[in-house]
């Protein structure tokens, strides 16, 4: 069957397939400027040279260790310009490395926390008489009908999804 394809060209679907993206990617990733928009075949159809399996395993690799596809494109740019951005690849992976290790503080602070209110909810548990309400989530709040606290697990806990996306570049 004539595809109209030149022969070291491959098909969209093949790309993906090898790849194992979507056709979409595809697209996408030539509409973000980090895969060159291929010729088309008579039939059509786009034609990607064998370099461009290349290149979209290499943004897929780099999307797995944290580089944006803004980033992406900015340094295939500068590679494409003749220019070697290998220390502003460094310091984005390095940027990279810092979020992961606050992430993970931020973790095992909510993890430590969560302990310590698990630990007083049982003892609450323990305390409560037969049939009486323990009021575990209330206490995440504060006082419980004018008793006071006796801790306050959840202050000092760093884990906040909210603040943690306004705090990323």
């Amino acid at each position: 069957m004539k595809t109209g394809l030149p022969s070291a060209s491959m098909s969209s679907g093949r790309v993906a397939a090898e790849a194992g993206v979507s056709v979409d990617t595809l697209r996408h990733y030539e509409r973000r400027g980090l895969l060159a928009r291929p010729p088309r075949g008579r039939n059509g159809y786009r034609a990607y040279p064998p370099e461009a399996l290349a290149r979209v395993m290499l943004i897929q690799r780099a999307l797995s260790v944290g580089f944006s596809l803004d980033e992406l494109a900015r340094i295939l740019r500068a590679r494409e310009r003749g220019m070697a951005p290998c220390v502003e690849v460094r310091s984005l992976a390095a940027r990279k490395l810092d979020e992961v290790e606050r992430h993970i503080e931020s973790l095992i602070a909510f993890r430590d926390t969560l302990r310590g209110t698990l630990a007083d909810w049982d003892s609450r548990l323990a305390k409560r008489g037969s049939g009486e309400p323990a009021k575990l989530l209330e206490s995440l709040a504060g006082p419980v009908r004018g008793r006071a606290r006796t801790s306050v697990p959840w202050r000092g806990a760093r884990f906040d999804r909210r603040r943690n996306k306004k705090e990323r570049p």
